[in-house]
């Protein structure tokens, strides 16, 4: 059935991969709504900003009386607009985070109680886990988040939770472990890795690089999308679901295979200082997605990572422009 999809945060990374399978995949219209802040790139849209199905709000979620407005037309909401980006969290603060990651979701949740959609999803963050005290890590798993980023991503998780449990509303709330892919700000690792190498320039890796995650490439992370979307709303409404691969990979493993992939040599790797706040491990449990919604991640590391860096071999206008926009800052883990 056709339905009206809301999806905040539309021209960030995850959040535009998924606005153009909605297009290319299925037949539903879709409402885009960004505030286009440094993680929000038109750019992103370019090859589909003219669809048919698309029509794209340049807007803030903690603009009360336009979320308002969009939602009263919308079916579904896919809330994936937040503040992303880890360091600035620590060496600035949580201030932006905490009006953008938890307001904002507030001012969604309340908009559907005056005017109900038929389910609400909220992109959480497997960041909200912390270091991993069991592995894998299941959605039972505690949350110790590690970073004031990661904070606000909690905050807005459990803040969902509770007007599931409080008013009834059919949120589903999914926590992704690290997408990669096409179109990432180079402000993340594996970008920056390929950026800094494509370059010639050092791959800062905090620490000794033993920091591990679990990647996911951002289109598996669309299907899960879509597969919650097709769920009957009764299966998922008030579920946390994990989405991962099962498999985690080190930072400075990933340094090496870019370097080896790029033919660049082992010696532009260089070691930084730990960062503060620093999540050790995270691997992801994949079962209750698996049994909930009958998917899996489909692509290996290998294979993302290949298509990843033909990405931006490909595409050094976008990123170029992505890094004049943003001050340099060392890899991370997230």
């Amino acid at each position: 059935m056709r339905k009206r999809i809301l999806v905040t945060g539309g021209a960030g990374f995850i959040s535009s991969s998924f606005v153009r399978y909605l297009l290319t995949a299925t037949p539903h219209d879709v409402v885009s709504l960004d505030a286009l802040t440094y993680a929000g790139n038109v750019d992103n849209l370019a090859d589909v900003m003219g669809h048919e199905r698309l029509a794209f709000v340049h807007g803030d979620i903690r603009d009360r009386a336009l979320v308002a407005e969009i939602v009263r037309e919308v079916d579904v909401i896919v809330n994936a607009a937040a503040e992303s980006h880890v360091e600035k969290s620590i060496v600035q603060g949580a201030r932006e985070f905490v009006t953008t990651n938890v307001e904002g979701t507030q001012i969604l949740l309340d908009a559907i109680r005056e005017d109900p959609v038929e389910r609400f999803v909220l992109i959480s963050s497997s960041e909200v886990y912390g270091t991993a005290e069991s592995e894998p890590m299941d959605e039972e798993h505690p949350l110790n988040p590690r970073s004031p980023y990661a904070a606000t991503k909690a905050g807005a998780d459990r803040l969902g939770y509770s007007y599931y449990v409080t008013y009834g509303l059919p949120v589903v709330i999914l926590r992704p472990f690290n997408n990669y892919g096409p179109y990432q700000h180079p402000e993340k690792v594996i970008p920056r890795f390929i950026t800094q190498a494509l370059a010639d320039l050092p791959l800062t890796v905090h620490g000794d690089g033993h920091a591990s995650r679990d990647w996911l490439y951002v289109e598996d992370h669309a299907e899960a999308i879509d597969a919650v979307l097709a769920a009957d709303v009764s299966d998922v409404a008030g579920e946390v679901m994990n989405l991962a691969t099962g498999v985690d990979i080190p930072v400075d493993r990933i340094a090496d295979l870019v370097l080896e992939q790029l033919g660049k040599p082992a010696s532009l790797k260089v070691n930084v200082a730990e960062r503060a706040g620093q999540v050790d491990r995270h691997i992801g449990s994949t079962e209750k997605a698996e049994r909930l919604l009958g998917w899996h991640a489909r692509t290996s590391f290998e294979a993302g990572l290949e298509r990843t860096i033909a990405w931006y071999q490909q595409n050094p206008h976008w990123w170029e422009a992505a890094l004049r926009a943003e001050p340099t800052a060392s890899g991370s883990a997230s």
